[in-house]
């Protein structure tokens, strides 16, 4: 399994009456990333199911082969069954060259915190558009622990050379789940312990499974404090349960579409993750939990999402980053609710494969909408009827589906254009589309 490089394919999406049924979707993207970082820090066979094959979790894949980890798929049918050969907290070796986390975040910033802990150099890179996201989020705290890290303007490729790491007290700027976890995982090689202040709640996976390690980590309100190993890390067991992300696009599809209704099985609900289906409850959506229960530590439940009529919301502060995923589909959702819907905070959106705010605005204004722009997010006046066209998902997954969504709501045909990048966190997206009675094409 590599990640492959998008190529420029487009969907075309039908007006729909309905969609209906049940379906299951991949597994979380997130903890993907984490049961493979993680795996190869431990003493020992890490067995994983569910995992992710999308191209994200494929170049975080690719990077910890080519630091000298082991990872086999016992059954070639089933490429969601992992078993990760760690080798411990000293146990990786140099690269051969620069390793390429392709268009991922996650893989790059992640890897950073880990491969400033080892004793030889390597170099992070990544496409275009990877290199044009902000890394100086990370290169700043772990300079402040003594990492040897060099960006170029704030930019990969990154440069990691072997450095002494301190432990230290780290108040963070933005709630951040990847410079949270970038300074964890560089904490597990420094000489004292290593505390975080968050100013908000963010994703807890990498806490989470630390703790399942046997890692000393212990968590008071939105601080955290990590205590370097006195012992080996212990593998992981786990299923990754299904991405609440990827969840939201058929299940605010059934939300959007007359006479629909929607179950997703295994939803991973990590009340870190869940603002959407919060912010969607509160504009009038109804949505049902069944079977809740905890995998591996997390929360999970079979979603079901029946079309309801929506009234506007304000989104703002510390709900913002339980969403942050998510604001390309809520401006989407929002066309359909009555009155406008705010969004503040959410500045981070300008940095994320695309500048989300910009985009989904223009793309979404080419259908009819009545968003506009705001420097922190936007506001959307609704209810507004939605036609076909020809718009772009800028090379960007969630806007790709944002937009299929919103084809899915608009009155003829629309065609997107370079829908490849799906494939980057959800590649079965079409086909359970489809399950539900979608009319999506790939071309």
């Amino acid at each position: 399994m590599t990640a492959q490089a998008p190529s420029s394919s487009r969907l075309t999406v039908d007006h729909q009456g309905a969609v209906a049924g049940s379906i299951q979707v991949p597994g979380d993207k997130s903890i993907s990333h984490r049961t493979l970082l993680l795996g190869c820090l431990a003493d020992g066979d890490s067995r994983i199911q569910g995992f992710l094959p999308s191209n994200d979790c494929l170049a975080t894949l690719a990077c910890i082969r080519g630091l000298g980890v082991s990872v086999d798929t016992p059954n070639p049918d089933a490429p969601t069954q992992l078993v990760v050969h760690g080798n411990g907290l000293r146990g990786l070796s140099p690269p051969a060259g620069p390793l390429n986390c392709v268009r991922s975040g996650t893989t790059m910033r992640l890897l950073a915190g880990i491969l400033a802990g080892q004793s030889f150099g390597a170099v992070l890179t990544g496409a275009p558009q990877l290199r044009h996201r902000p890394m100086g989020r990370i290169v700043r705290p772990l300079r402040h622990m003594g990492a040897a890290i060099d960006a170029v303007d704030g930019h990969a490729p990154l440069s990691i050379r072997p450095g002494r790491l301190r432990g230290r007290d780290h108040a963070l700027r933005v709630a951040s789940a990847q410079v949270k976890s970038a300074v964890l995982l560089a904490g597990l090689y420094a000489d004292g312990p290593t505390t975080i202040h968050q100013p908000g709640p963010a994703r807890d996976h990498t806490e989470l499974m630390l703790q399942a390690m046997g890692a000393d980590l212990d968590i008071s309100g939105l601080s955290i404090r990590l205590a370097p190993p006195t012992t080996p890390l212990a593998p992981l067991n786990l299923t990754v349960p299904g991405d609440v992300s990827s969840a939201s696009f058929p299940l605010a599809a059934a939300l959007l579409l007359p006479g629909s209704a929607v179950k997703v099985e295994n939803v991973g609900l990590n009340p870190t993750r869940t603002g959407l289906f919060d912010v969607l409850e509160a504009m009038g959506g109804r949505v049902t939990l069944q079977t809740q229960r905890h995998q591996g530590g997390e929360p999970v439940a079979d979603v079901t999402v029946r079309h309801s009529p929506l009234h506007a919301a304000e989104v703002s502060g510390k709900t913002v980053v339980r969403m942050i995923d998510e604001f390309p589909l809520l401006a989407v959702a929002a066309t359909q609710a009555k009155g406008t819907t705010v969004v503040r905070d959410a500045a981070e959106l300008r940095v994320k494969e695309t500048d989300r705010i910009a985009v989904i605005a223009s793309e979404l204004r080419k259908m009819g909408a009545d968003i506009t722009p705001r420097p922190d997010g936007f506001a959307v006046d609704g209810p507004t009827p939605l036609r076909g066209a020809l718009v772009d998902s800028h090379g960007d997954h969630r806007i790709a589906m944002a937009l299929a969504v919103a084809g899915l709501l608009a009155e003829g045909h629309t065609t997107i254009e370079r829908t490849a990048c799906i494939t980057d966190s959800f590649p079965s997206f079409v086909a359970s589309m489809r399950n539900l009675g979608a009319g999506l094409l790939e071309e």
